[in-house]
């Protein structure tokens, strides 16, 4: 289930295994979720996706990304964006060994580089595939989703607060928010609202996650995967 209990006999032979790689960062969450919130969730999909195969193994996450837009917080670390790029290509090419590689990307502030990481790795000739969230409705950082899913993954790493932040669409909050930072636009750091926030809702979107990369595991099995 985890790569990094394994010992390298273990894997020798094995040629079906799906690789998950989940991909986080350490960046602030608010004044009630850790620095780590983004690992940990990400990592917390992939082993509960892989737990429940026997040709899956989640590997150990990528706990930093490129987070620069949180730089005026506190205990935010950032390697940048050609980092991850360049990072993530070279780690789905030392994967050869395995059957395919998903990325399990939970932090937003990854997703160009990760895109033109995986445009690279496939143009390339490489099985690799991203899985990224979606949620109708959600919020963008540190709100009620994410807050849900960390109450129920690691409810002794949330604080009491429940704070609201800026609540705009992100859509009207992104220009400014690149161009000077999310403190520009929220005080707190929160976009969105935590108010609400349930360790039950964070079972039902975990559980709905874990659905969609089994779907797309599945789908790389029987050859018909797409993106």
């Amino acid at each position: 289930m985890r790569l990094g209990c394994a010992t390298s006999p273990e894997l020798l032979g094995r040629v079906d295994i799906h690789l998950l790689i989940p991909l986080g960062a350490t960046e602030q969450h608010g004044p009630h979720l850790p620095l780590n919130t983004d690992t940990v969730i990400a990592s917390g999909i992939a082993e509960a996706a892989a737990a429940r195969r026997g040709d899956a193994v989640a590997a150990p996450a990528l706990p930093y990304g490129s987070s620069g837009e949180h730089g005026d917080f506190p205990g935010t670390l950032s390697v940048g964006q050609a980092a991850v790029e360049t990072t993530l290509v070279e780690l789905v090419r030392s994967a050869a060994a395995f059957d395919d590689v998903t990325l399990v990307s939970w932090h937003g502030g990854n997703a160009e580089p990760v895109a033109r990481a995986v445009a690279r790795l496939r143009a390339e000739g490489r099985d690799v595939h991203l899985w990224e969230p979606h949620v109708d409705g959600g919020d963008a950082h540190a709100g009620r989703v994410e807050t849900s899913l960390m109450l129920a993954l690691a409810p002794d790493l949330v604080r009491d607060e429940r704070p609201v932040g800026a609540t705009q669409p992100l859509d009207v909050l992104l220009p400014r928010l690149r161009a000077d930072g999310v403190a520009a636009v929220s005080h707190n750091g929160v976009l969105g609202d935590a108010r609400g926030a349930t360790a039950e809702a964070g079972r039902a979107l975990l559980e709905r996650f874990v659905a969609e990369i089994e779907a797309l595991l599945d789908a790389d099995s029987s050859g018909t995967a797409g993106a």
